[in-house]
């Protein structure tokens, strides 16, 4: 029982309230680190939580009593990190790590990345949500190599390519090449050159010592000829770009129709752009039907204004066809690129190699559509950061690729927003994500110079509704469209001209009726030419040699 008085509980009990609160409310900063192999990223991150207080007393207890000790110390702080078994045998990252400190500041985490090129893919995912990269230098191999390593510079291109906002060069080991400050101008020097080719616009060279704790946390006493900031006091301070984000024009990619009773029909998703409140007028893609928002509901009640990265749930004034995949936007705001073709740099994260003429499932916000490769207009040369001639491409690879889809997507370019930008790609047999792609622009779509109606059918699957339904709808999952034309008001007389205006339109017609006239047949027969079934397996046949037929380049 507390002896405590009651007025000095409730004032404790308020402070912790409070304290709980600015804790929640501190501002998450994610960061990436990148580099060689043994350029220490993971004793850099290990000394990050070591001296932020960050460390609990049974970690530190485990990694002194590890038989796996590399650094000559008391402490190996790269074992906070490296996790697995193959990690700490080896010496090497393998899997991205994913850490997390706080500071009185800010909220991080942290993706410590390999450094090998065989495990560029994992860099490439570590680093896709990050607001800051570290790339990491070894100053002594600098010094030996004259010139900045292969692997610095592929990660820091990779750093460029996802657009991650800020870039700092953590020139690491500077106790190896006893503190000097002509090292570090040089590799300052070259770093600098080599952010400029790339474009970074936000750079920051720190020398440090992860492993005597050099400017890490602590300002150093070795280094009194540098005055910048500490990496930690970086991190703490560079601005963050989520205003950014949210001051742009309204995304809403529509996850799930919300109906719990006849009276209420929301639509849940997350903004990914913009801000939304009630009473903004929207638009809905692709019908372009035009509506207002009636209020924004999330589990703690209605909002007044919901902005990006908030999930929530839009109840609109209007009842308006709106389903998983589509977009409401703002009315009179900037709307994305609408279209069923464009190119992207593509990172490959798979065994079996990229050629064109393949197609992938291709996962963009809520929607997931059939992605065809057109062609591959060349791949990236990480060393150099040059453009050269591929046919395909391998596992690790880069490169920008052409690509067709079988419904349009609704998209920014992955320079103007990360999240409108990016997609992935997934194999549809095994369901295994092969790559990441990163959209640059729309490009036209290919004109498939086909007969009018050629791409379309009739099927006729007699008394046969259940199988005539599922016909339909393996013809729309492609992207083809089809009606069953079985209503009441078409009867047999009219069948055969509807047939023929949905032939023009390219549009299949299946029905499922138990009997038609010799005469209806013919005429039917007639108006859909060669793309004429009354067999479930025929029908298919035709469906998935006309469907290659068109994703063909």
């Amino acid at each position: 029982m507390s002896t405590l008085p009651s007025a000095e509980r409730s004032v404790n009990k308020m402070s912790f309230r409070a304290f709980l609160d600015s804790h929640l409310e501190q501002e998450m900063l994610r960061f990436t680190t990148a580099g060689s192999v043994d350029d220490g990223k993971s004793t850099l991150i290990g000394r990050l939580l070591h001296d932020t207080k960050s460390v609990y007393e049974d970690q530190l207890a485990s990694i002194r009593a590890s038989r796996v000790n590399r650094s000559g110390g008391a402490v190996d702080l790269s074992l906070l990190t490296d996790g697995l078994k193959a990690e700490r045998e080896q010496g090497i990252t393998i899997d991205v790590a994913y850490r997390y400190f706080s500071t009185a500041k800010r909220k991080f985490i942290i993706a410590d990345t390999p450094g090998h090129e065989q495990y560029t893919r994992n860099m490439a995912t570590g680093a896709s949500t990050a607001d800051v990269a570290i790339v990491l230098i070894d100053a002594k191999a600098f010094q030996r190599a004259g010139e900045l390593l292969p692997q610095s510079r592929r990660h820091t291109y990779i750093a460029s390519l996802l657009r991650i906002p800020h870039v700092v060069a953590a020139i690491n080991k500077m106790d190896l090449v006893d503190y000097s400050a002509e090292i570090f101008e040089k590799v300052s020097a070259e770093f600098a050159a080599l952010a400029k080719r790339l474009g970074l616009k936000s750079v920051e060279v720190i020398p440090v010592s992860a492993l005597a704790g050099d400017n890490v946390v602590e300002h150093s006493t070795n280094m009194g000829w540098y005055t910048g900031p500490t990496l930690l006091e970086y991190l703490e301070t560079v601005p963050l770009t989520i205003r950014e984000t949210a001051d742009g024009p309204l995304r809403f990619p529509v996850q799930l129709v919300v109906r719990p009773d006849a009276e209420f029909r929301g639509f849940a998703g997350r903004v990914e752009r913009g801000e939304v409140r009630p009473g903004m007028r929207v638009k809905a893609l692709p019908s372009g039907r035009v509506t207002t928002v009636k209020s924004i509901i999330t589990y703690d009640g209605e909002l007044s204004v919901a902005s990006f990265p908030l999930s929530v749930t839009l109840e609109l004034e209007d009842e308006i066809d709106l389903s998983r995949g589509e977009m409401l936007i703002g009315e009179n705001q900037n709307a994305p690129r609408v279209s069923s073709a464009f190119r992207a740099m593509v990172v490959w994260m798979h065994e079996q190699p990229l050629i064109a003429g393949q197609t992938y499932l291709a996962k963009h916000t809520t929607r997931t559509v059939r992605a065809t490769v057109r062609k591959i207009l060349y791949g990236v040369d990480i060393q150099s950061a040059e453009q050269r001639e591929s046919s395909r491409l391998q596992m690790n690879d880069i490169a920008e690729v052409e690509f067709d889809t079988s419904l349009p997507l609704f998209f920014d370019a992955y320079a103007t927003n990360r999240e409108m930008g990016a997609l992935i790609l997934i194999e549809p047999v095994t369901n295994a994500t092969v790559g990441a792609a990163m959209i640059i622009d729309a490009v036209e779509p290919l004109r498939r110079e086909t007969e009018a109606g050629k791409g379309a059918a009739f099927v006729w699957l007699r008394d046969r509704p259940a199988e005539a339904a599922a016909f339909r709808d393996a013809l729309q999952a492609r992207g083809r469209a089809a009606v069953i034309v079985d209503d009441a008001l078409i009867p047999e007389v009219a069948l055969a001209g509807v047939v023929r205006a949905l032939q023009l339109a390219e549009v299949s017609a299946i029905s499922a009726r138990a009997a038609l006239s010799d005469s209806t047949i013919e005429a039917v027969r007639k108006a859909a030419g060669d793309s004429y079934f009354e067999s479930f397996v025929d029908a298919s046949r035709w469906m998935d040699a006309s469907s290659n037929a068109e994703e063909m380049p």
